[in-house]
């Protein structure tokens, strides 16, 4: 049977619905109730985003005019613009018959045609099986395709709520003497808005970056606009702890965003100025998000995180309040030839 990759028209309801179904029913099927899956609605307004930062395509694969897997690609426009970034997503039940191999394929095909020399991609698999990734089904597609493991990361889950008492606790431990912590609920005040730009456009080369080739983000403030802006029209709602120097600069940041679809927090950015390192801002910061997520949102059952494997200081500061492991994730890359 012949297999056809089509590009998917992110204003075609249908389209998208088809698109997605195929993704969420294979992270599904990998992961269980741990699998990270942008909701349906989320990841229409993703798509639908007039971004100078990014340019976002979507393709299914169509088979007798069935979808059986789908795929995305994303271009960076101001920044990496060597590299591109693709996910496959096949559903177990069409899987080994050359579907995923057809969407890659074309992928890289189309990223070779926008100049891109870099191929990123992150696959997850559950905690349960080795640390290699082996008997995963997606550990083995990327090998065969010729995608090396750059950075592996680990997935932590934390299960709400956390009494109050044990984050007090913790907070007495973590008293980041000399600096003033502010929290908010929503877009980031004006007065700090250029520095956490530029503290969250370090995160990928501050953080632990293995072998990825990656350069800093960019920092532009109306980008940063732009994709509050798209969070709004996702219905997420974020939660935003800083910590302030005595020279009033941002010494630290962390950031919890809510899906209202799925009503999971998931833990995207903190970084502390390597400055202000070894003073517990890390900790205290989280601590103070963590307790405005839970004043704030009571119904949030989880938080999930991602972090290097290799970055023991906030896997130290996760275990200390609470979080698990549910899942490693590997960040992977290709240079193409």
């Amino acid at each position: 049977m012949t297999i056809e990759i089509r590009p998917v028209d992110p204003f075609d309801p249908a389209a998208v619905d088809a698109w997605w179904d195929a993704y969420a029913a294979a992270r599904r099927a990998d992961l269980g109730e741990d699998a990270t899956v942008w909701s349906r609605e989320e990841s229409r307004a993703e798509l639908q985003q007039e971004s100078a930062r990014s340019s976002r395509r979507a393709y299914v694969a169509v088979e007798e005019g069935v979808v059986v897997g789908s795929a995305s690609l994303a271009l960076t426009l101001k920044d990496n613009r060597h590299v591109a970034a693709v996910g496959v997503n096949v559903p177990p039940q069409h899987r080994r018959r050359g579907i995923g191999s057809a969407l890659l394929a074309a992928l890289e095909d189309e990223a070779g045609r926008a100049g891109r020399t870099t191929m990123r991609a992150d696959i997850i698999w559950p905690a349960s099986l080795p640390a290699d990734g082996t008997g995963a089904a997606n550990r083995d597609f990327a090998r065969r395709h010729g995608y090396d493991v750059a950075l592996g990361d680990l997935q932590n889950r934390l299960d709400l709520p956390i009494a109050d008492e044990a984050i007090a606790a913790l907070v007495a431990e973590a008293p980041a003497e000399g600096y003033r912590i502010r929290s908010w609920v929503g877009p980031v005040p004006e007065e700090f808005v250029a520095e956490w730009a530029a503290l969250d456009a370090s995160l990928d080369t501050e953080a632990p970056t293995g072998d990825l080739d990656i350069d800093a983000a960019s920092a532009d403030v109306q980008d940063f606009r732009a994709d509050e802006a798209l969070q709004a029209a996702q219905h997420r709602t974020s939660f935003g702890t800083i910590a302030i120097a005595l020279d009033g600069r941002v010494a630290g940041y962390t950031q919890l965003v809510v899906s209202e679809d799925d009503g999971n927090a998931y833990q995207w950015g903190t970084l502390v100025r390597r400055e202000d390192r070894g003073h517990g801002i890390g900790l205290r910061i989280k601590l103070e998000n963590l307790r405005a997520l839970q004043q704030h949102s009571p119904q949030t059952p989880r938080v999930y995180t991602f972090n290097a494997e290799s970055n023991a200081h906030m896997l130290a500061v996760n275990a200390r309040l609470g979080f698990t492991l549910t899942a490693r994730m590997a960040e992977l890359q290709k240079r193409l030839g």
